[in-house]
């Protein structure tokens, strides 16, 4: 691996190994993550010269900002999401990205024009600029079952929205129950309803759509936005599709919810959530077993793709140097990526990477849904202001749940969004 790595980054090598230098690096990244980028940028550093130190925090979205204003920032800082990455590179505290860098994302990375678009932002004179590089990846777009209980009843994974549809309408003629879904989550009931309905938003809409909504020039209460509601409500407002009935979908916390596909008999067959929510699987469960997923598929009939929804950690220059340019290069190599994909807890979007560098075959799995992807947006509601995205959007999907008109409780949620501007 070293032998190949030396190979792989020859060219950053020879570009700065008589100029070694200091490199800080800031993230949110602390425990065996850090352990892990450590091991990645040690790999930068054996291969460039450079001596690089980095710095984990609990609170890097304050402090970056207030290393940036004191002039005191790291050469390259992690952002966990792009709104904070955007705001400082309005305030001219971040350098675009090397000359050329977006051309290789098109070229290397699956749905390039995505992650190109997403670290695109306004610069301090207006003008748009590529800032972020994006580099570890979360997928949202997937479905839990249990392969034992499809088996049994004789399902199929389905490759579309209607026949996901059409499998749920089935189980319930079947006698059994299709959908397990619970809002419930403490300060924070309701958010597991807004990844619904942004990933119906990518189903039904072209990403420009979805970006005009989370920016809100598309309102709110638009249609396109009540019908993304309503799609989400064909599953969660139908008695019949959930367990307990669709009265039980906001008072069940999200983190039991998943536990009926492991009943016997079940209490549902399917479950939509995040890559983290094995977490919360019985005791004992083994991923790929006992439980496995597949991709929340799109719809046929809208031709929309392959969209994917799901978060990630973007890479941006605070304070220029030719060894912070050298970073950005590594972290183009398949190498960068791979040692953390040995490594655990790693998707990449990178479509040059030996898919059997992954530690864990689920992962490799669930990295073939994220380069399947034709487009990769964010989590809407981390993007929004706080008062809406970590708000009224959570609370409107709990009154919608309980039986709201989807009208209305967008237009509360749009009233809320106008109260802050």
């Amino acid at each position: 691996m070293k032998f190949k790595l030396y190979a792989s980054v020859a060219a950053v090598a020879l570009g700065s190994a008589a100029q070694a230098e200091q490199i800080t690096v800031f993230g949110p990244w602390l425990g065996p993550d850090q352990a892990n980028v450590e091991q990645v940028l040690a790999a930068f550093a054996a291969a460039t010269g450079h001596d690089v130190r980095y710095t984990g925090s609990d609170s890097f979205e304050q402090q970056i900002m207030i290393d940036a204003e004191a002039g005191s920032a790291p050469n390259v800082a992690v952002f966990p999401q792009p709104g904070l990455a955007a705001d400082m590179a309005r305030r001219g505290f971040l350098t675009p990205l090397p000359d050329g860098t977006g051309d290789w994302l098109l070229d290397n990375y699956a749905a390039g024009q995505s992650w190109v678009d997403l670290g695109t932002y306004t610069g301090p004179e207006g003008n748009p600029d590529l800032y972020g590089f994006f580099y570890k990846v979360d997928v949202k777009s997937l479905v839990w079952y249990s392969p034992e209980n499809f088996e049994d009843a004789g399902y199929d994974v389905p490759q579309s929205m209607e026949e996901l549809i059409a499998l749920s309408e089935q189980i319930v003629a079947d006698g059994g129950t299709p959908w397990c879904i619970g809002l419930g989550s403490g300060g924070a009931t309701g958010w597991p309803a807004t990844d619904w309905v942004e990933d119906m938003m990518l189903r039904t809409q072209p990403p420009e759509v979805y970006d005009a909504w989370v920016s809100n020039e598309l309102p709110f209460d638009a249609p396109e936005v009540v019908n993304a509601i309503e799609q989400f409500g064909l599953f969660a407002r139908n008695d019949a599709f959930v367990a307990g009935g669709a009265g039980a979908v906001a008072t069940t916390d999200f983190r039991d919810s998943p536990k009926g596909l492991f009943d016997s008999p079940p209490q549902c067959y399917m479950h939509r959530q995040a890559s983290f929510i094995p977490a919360f699987f019985p005791e004992g469960t083994e991923v790929g077993a006992d439980a496995d997923f597949f991709y929340f598929p799109a719809y046929e009939s809208e031709d929309l793709g392959s969209p994917v929804l799901g978060a990630g950690t973007l890479w941006a220059i605070t304070n220029p140097s030719d060894a912070a340019n050298d970073l950005i290069e590594f972290l183009k190599t398949p190498e960068a990526h791979e040692i953390w994909m040995g490594l655990g807890g790693f998707l990449t979007p990178h479509t040059g990477v030996d898919n059997a560098a992954f530690g864990d075959p689920t992962l490799a799995n669930m990295n073939d849904i994220l380069l399947g992807a034709t487009t990769f947006r964010f989590d809407a509601s981390d993007l929004m202001p706080g008062a809406v995205g970590a708000g009224s959007f959570w609370t409107g999907m709990v009154d919608y749940a309980g039986g709201a008109d989807a009208a209305e409780v967008a237009a509360r949620i749009q009233a809320s969004w106008d109260a802050i501007q």
